[in-house]
């Protein structure tokens, strides 16, 4: 295809194409990683492949935008205004800042720290209260055979060196790739082929052993930026997690923890016994993680220190369909099953109903369910639906146990941004737990009528065992027997012990020979059926939520730039109301004080500005915290006690009644109506002289309607109507 034949959907169809090119491309490139058998010749070559699908990408990318550049425009996130608002207003500030500040930490302001209440509130509502869940609170600080367990102490790290004078920790691959790169562009005469040479070895920096990435450190002459510049240490494996002790002692191992999750698996059992052994169930948490990222970056989108909400939801393996499902069976999601992904490029609005029982893309009803609640969750907070989207994980970053995952992404000025994982677990969590501890993680289903199972009858040569095992010998014969109380688990067993060559079998890392015990295979009635649940998992960033949010809500008014709003939903909002005087009489302020008083009576949080400022400069101030609803009064109040009340996006308002204003606002706040289908029409539209354009037209031809108009002159502001009588 051609570049003057490409018109804009023949452009995005391509777009798309490529896109799922280079994500073919990519899990080729991890799973070569992966392999043992790979060469680097081969690793190189699908890398270089990958690099050049993606610069195709980038240039079509280029050309959409130059065939329409006013769509280009105004998908353009102003960066600039929205950070200078963001600092300027407090929502989010550097952590320490006046001592330099640490990078990846970062305080939370008064706006962005009630948003985050909210919002957690909401998710509490929507999911811990509605889903009946059991909700704890679990320490941070963990133990670290809890997380050898799960598997985070070896596999959270990455290869790091130290510069020996400073002592100052770099990631050993980035700093390969950065020489790389700065001795290609300070020779830029450089020979094709021995350019391309030190790409390939760029393109592995991430797989290189510790012994091969110290001597290209060493060939590249990466020296530390002491004023020495002495060669870097030696590299060392640096685990992302926060290590401490516990104890004066120092003896006990312990870290800040990288999720919440694990307090809720290791309490299992107390669990259950708290929910009467009733099964299916789900807990849920939400609290801090921490990880000691290398190179934090993307503001709170990557930071050391961030809030997490986890929810495990507990259910038979073999009966993963929920019994609430048919209420958001017909929810539509915007779907990017890893089929579109390598194929078409292009993702598909399907209802969840469909994409289980019809396509068949998603697993099972239960990850369906928690995937439809909580993209309910992000509409009711305000997020933008048109950016949401649900990507299925390639098989190459499924973890093997794991049976499907669905990542919620949400498109933000950094891209596609994965902030919520749904994922079904299988039994590998409690599994884990219950074999180190030699803990049964089991729960129970009791059957209606009997039913006749095939077993496993053991006999155990005692003696051999005593000999063979010594003190482990129960935990050997326990094993076993847990194994026999179902065929299909132990003839595994069997069947090694009689065809291999050697007559043995393992079970959890000890070898059994055929000598130590004889079976037989018979049947038995059973009243219930004990089983280790799977685990079905959406994990939310709360941190990245918030982001997100924070620039989904951002918006600058189409004649003026200059005035920036955060149009967040009125149930989140950090402020619900903005209370004004049009004056400072002491008449007119004590209606403030007696309105505001009534609305924080009713917990509706409220802003009260008193000050000089034109009345248009204090509502664009609450415009860029994001009140939603202002309520103004002037001197017509004083007549007959009624107040104008304006509405933040159309900045159309309303005269009411003051003793309206309370109970609207509480409406407005907890979805009982809505701005556009009450108020307007209940109350009479006026115009008020305040020099705002909403840039809506639709709004603005509401106030072209208006019934009064509000006029301001140097002795204050009178109502009159808006056409004139004669």
């Amino acid at each position: 295809m051609t570049t003057n034949t490409l018109d804009m959907k023949s452009l995005e169809d391509e777009i798309d194409r490529l896109n799922a090119q280079v994500t073919k491309q990519g899990s080729t490139v991890r799973a070569l990683k992966k392999a043992s058998t790979s060469d680097a010749d081969a690793i190189a070559s699908a890398v270089k492949e990958m690099q050049e699908l993606k610069i195709r990408v980038e240039e079509l990318m280029k050309m959409k935008e130059e065939l329409d550049p006013a769509a280009a425009a105004k998908n353009k996130f102003n960066r600039k205004s929205f950070d200078d608002l963001i600092l300027r207003k407090m929502f989010v500030v550097p952590s320490f800042e006046i001592h330099g500040g640490v990078k990846g930490l970062f305080d939370l302001g008064p706006p962005a720290c009630s948003l985050k209440a909210a919002m957690i509130d909401i998710w509490r509502k929507h999911f811990v209260l509605a889903e009946s869940m059991l909700e704890m609170e679990c320490t941070c600080l963990t133990p670290e055979p809890v997380l050898k367990t799960s598997g985070h102490v070896e596999r959270f790290t990455d290869l790091m060196v130290k510069d020996v004078e400073t002592g100052e920790c770099f990631r050993a691959d980035k700093l390969l790739e950065d020489s790389i790169d700065a001795l290609i562009e300070s020779n830029p005469a450089m020979p094709t082929e021995e350019k391309e040479s030190h790409l390939r070895i760029q393109r592995q920096a991430d797989a290189f052993s510790p012994t091969e990435i110290d001597e290209l450190l060493l060939k590249y002459e990466c020296k530390g930026p002491g004023p020495s510049q002495k060669p870097f240490s030696p590299s060392f494996p640096f685990n992302l997690m926060f290590k401490t002790s516990i104890g004066p002692e120092g003896t006990s191992v312990g870290y800040l923890r990288p999720e919440t999750a694990q307090g809720l698996f290791v309490n299992f059992k107390r669990l259950l016994d708290a929910n009467a052994q009733k099964m299916p169930f789900a807990a849920a948490q939400i609290g801090l993680g921490f990880r000691n990222e290398i190179a934090p970056r993307a503001g709170l989108l990557r930071v050391r220190e961030f809030c997490m909400g986890e929810i495990e939801h507990f259910v038979n393996p073999d009966d993963k369909s929920h019994h609430n499902f048919a209420s958001i069976a017909s929810k539509e999601l915007t779907l990017f099953s890893r089929d579109d992904q390598l194929g078409s490029g292009k993702t598909c609005t399907i209802s969840i109903g469909d994409a289980i029982n019809k396509a068949k893309i998603v697993n099972n009803e239960t990850l369906g369910y928690f995937m439809a609640r909580t993209q309910l969750f992000m509409e009711k907070i305000g997020m933008d639906p048109n950016r949401l989207r649900f990507r299925q994980h390639l098989l190459t970053e499924m973890a093997h146990y794991a049976c499907d995952c669905w990542d919620l992404e949400i498109h933000t000025s950094y891209g596609w941004v994965e902030c919520v994982g749904h994922a079904d677990r299988a039994c590998y969590d409690l599994d884990v737990h219950s074999k180190a501890t030699k803990t049964p993680m089991l729960a129970t289903l009791k059957l209606d009528k009997p039913k006749e199972i095939h077993v496993a009858k053991l006999k155990f040569d005692r003696k051999l065992l005593g000999k063979t095992f010594k003190a482990d010998q129960r935990i050997v014969s326990s094993a076993l027997e847990a194994l026999a109380e179902d065929w299909k688990t132990f003839e595994p067993i069997a069947t090694s012990l009689e065809t291999s060559p050697d007559g043995t079998a393992i079970v959890d890392n000890y070898t059994i020979t055929k000598d130590m015990l004889t079976y037989t295979k018979t049947s038995k009635k059973v009243h219930e059926i004990k089983f280790t649940p799977s685990v079905i998992e959406p994990s939310f960033g709360m941190g990245r939520i918030l982001y997100s949010l924070l620039e989904h809500s951002f918006y600058q008014r189409p004649h003026d730039e200059q005035r920036c709003v955060m149009k967040f939903n009125p149930i989140i909002a950090p402020h619900k109301c903005a209370v004004l005087p049009i004056s400072s009489a002491s008449e007119t302020n004590a209606i403030v004080d007696e309105i505001a008083m009534h609305l924080m009576d009713h917990d509706l949080a409220t802003r009260v500005d008193k000050s000089t400022a034109s009345l248009g400069r204090r509502y664009a101030r609450a415009d860029e915290v994001g009140v939603p609803f202002a309520v103004t009064v002037d001197f017509q109040t004083l007549v007959d006690d009624t107040v104008t009340m304006r509405e933040r996006d159309s900045t159309v308002q309303i005269r009411m009644p003051k003793k309206d204003v309370t109970n609207l606002i509480f409406d407005f706040c907890h979805g009982r109506a809505s701005w556009e289908e009450y108020a307007l029409n209940k109350y009479p539209v006026v115009m008020v002289d305040d020099g705002e354009e909403s840039g809506n037209k639709d709004a603005d031809a509401a106030k072209a309607n208006a019934s009064t108009i509000v006029e301001t002159s140097l002795r204050g502001a009178f109502s009159r109507p808006a056409q004139n009588i004669l």
